[in-house]
């Protein structure tokens, strides 16, 4: 299965670069399904998400969260495939 990898701009204005997926859910509970998100910085480094607080590498979050997705350019997906393997 190929994995669908995206940029995510959240409505705080994190950026990041993750496996996503929509799944059934009912009004107002979490409708993505993210899997190995990764916070892009400003010169584009790549920090796991939530790394200080969690090991935890599948996330969910509300698409009303998210302002909009973007397929990556070929160097961050790169870069992010290497993060993951």
């Amino acid at each position: 299965m190929e994995r669908l990898v995206k940029i995510l701009a959240l409505t705080n204005n994190t950026i990041l670069i993750s496996e996503i997926v929509e799944v059934g859910a009912d009004v107002g509970e979490p409708d993505c399904k993210l899997t190995n998100p990764f916070v892009i910085r400003s010169d584009k480094t790549m920090e796991s998400f939530l790394c200080d607080y969690t090991a935890q590498d599948t996330f969910m979050i509300s698409s009303d969260k998210i302002l909009t997705l973007a397929d990556p350019t070929d160097e961050l997906l790169s870069k992010y495939y290497d993060l993951i393997a």
